[in-house]
């Protein structure tokens, strides 16, 4: 038969032994009441949140560790952050402030705050001139893709094949992609292959450069290439004379990879407000020994400027065999020392943004006048969607074989041969064609709009920078 010991109070007191209780199986009912706990923090473990009542003495946050938000209620005491591990907010959790909140740096996880992104055309979505050309040391410059320039240093001997291509990452549609199809693996002197595109120095003065409070601006996007290795992006800053080298590795080959690049303020050197170029960002295909056998300057500095010191460390050649082939999206430049996820834009909001710098159409509508002298009309007229980054010039290319876009004045038809002059201003274009034949003297003029592809006019619009 068990006995039951029950023991109202205990006493110490000096010169009584010390009773022990060996029983553990021992029965404790009613309450227990304890003034001070002295014990470590450590030893508080899997406490239930209904038997803790009352004020808690200060604890040493260090101890606290994997405590669930939702258990977490009332008025805490203050405590050490920074000895808090383990604590956090879940996914399904919010939480409610009142006042301002100050956070070192805010990054949306979906979605994105407006206007974040400088590069136009980053998703690579706008190609009015063509979606595919084949790229030498003759013909380059912009030839696919809004915004982009394809250029050279030096006499090149390698062909590139230049796309829009729908190889891309999740999120996007769409890249720029270049691939080699007639390789130069030693490349010589000043023969080099670069991607550039820039920026307006209206567009800049948020960066504050020469000023005391000049900004870091921050350069992200995805990049996939058959090359592994050291790749640099060189920026340059015209109404400064500095440039730096900045770089990226390419880790894995044919995987698309996301880099960053921060590049620090120049608080010395201001870039106008303008409209003229305030930043070429340029990524380098291949680098010959005259442009990559200095010592790089990755700081904003006039000696990033010398030809040798422009493409120090870049080890890749995308040019060097017909299997080699390298392809970007997803370009953004932000205001900032990070990299915040891509801020997508609508086609027709990019296509609006490239409008400024280059606009393309085909058998404008227009009216004009016939003069009194043989095979030509005057006074063509259009007004630009968008006004243009600078005056103009334009180009004409016909698909006929014997002329393009017909010209009629009611009654006899001739159709467009060359342009005989123009004249432009930002927010609209005059423009006189010659004509393969005669128009009735002194009749007006006007443009037919023809579906039949037999006889098309290109009218190309070129204000970039």
């Amino acid at each position: 038969m068990a006995s039951e010991i029950r023991v109202n109070k205990i006493i110490n007191r000096s010169g009584l032994s010390t009773v022990t209780f060996t029983d553990d199986g021992a029965i404790v009912s009613g309450i227990v009441s304890a003034t001070v706990y002295t014990g470590s923090g450590a030893n508080l473990t899997n406490l239930p949140a209904g038997n803790l009542s009352g004020s808690l003495p200060a604890i040493n946050a260090a101890n606290l560790t994997n405590i669930p938000a939702a258990n977490i209620t009332g008025t805490l005491p203050a405590i050490d952050g920074s000895a808090l591990t383990g604590v956090g907010v879940g996914t399904a959790d919010s939480i409610n402030t009142s006042g301002i909140v100050t956070a070192t740096a805010f990054i949306p996880t979906s979605g994105q705050l407006s206007h974040r992104n400088l590069i136009i055309n980053g998703a690579m979505q706008v190609a009015q001139r063509s979606q595919s050309v084949s790229v030498t040391d003759s013909v380059r410059g912009y030839q696919t893709l809004d915004r982009f320039e394809y250029n050279t240093h030096g006499t090149i001997t390698n062909v590139m094949t230049m796309e829009q291509s729908s190889d891309s990452p999740d999120g996007f549609s769409n890249s720029l992609k270049f691939s080699t199809t007639t390789a130069d693996a030693s490349l010589t002197g000043t023969q080099s292959n670069y991607l550039t595109t820039e920026l307006e120095g209206q567009d800049l003065q948020q960066l504050a450069y020469g000023t005391s409070s000049a900004k870091s601006f921050t350069l992200s996007f995805y990049v996939k290439g058959t090359i592994t290795g050291t790749y640099v992006v060189w920026f340059y800053a015209p109404d400064t004379g500095k440039a730096l080298t900045k770089y990226y590795t390419i880790s894995s080959a044919n995987t698309w990879e996301r880099k960053t690049i921060t590049v620090a303020g120049d608080t010395a050197s201001a870039i106008a407000n303008d409209n003229g170029s305030g930043l070429f960002t340029r990524w380098i295909l291949s680098a010959g020994p005259d442009y990559s056998s200095g010592t790089a300057s990755t700081t904003w500095a006039t000696a990033g400027l010398t030809n040798a010191n422009r493409y120090v460390g870049q080890t890749a050649n995308v040019a060097a065999t017909t299997s080699d082939n390298w392809a970007i999206t997803g370009v953004q430049l932000e205001v900032g020392s990070v990299a915040t996820p891509f801020e997508h834009r609508s086609f027709g909001d990019e296509i609006a943004r490239c409008h400024r710098y280059y606009q393309q159409y085909t058998n404008i509508m227009s009216h004009g006048y016939v003069p009194d002298n043989g095979s030509r009309s005057y006074s063509h007229a259009f007004t630009f969607p968008v006004e243009m980054r600078a005056a103009p010039t334009l180009t004409l290319s016909n698909t006929g074989s014997s002329g393009g876009q017909y010209v009629s004045d009611g009654n006899t038809i001739k159709n467009i041969t060359t342009l005989n002059s123009a004249s432009n201003n930002t927010k609209n274009s005059e423009w006189y064609p010659f004509l393969s034949g005669d128009l009735a003297n002194f009749r007006g003029a006007y443009t037919l709009s023809l579906t039949s592809t037999t006889y098309q006019t290109t009218y190309k619009f070129n204000a970039e920078l």
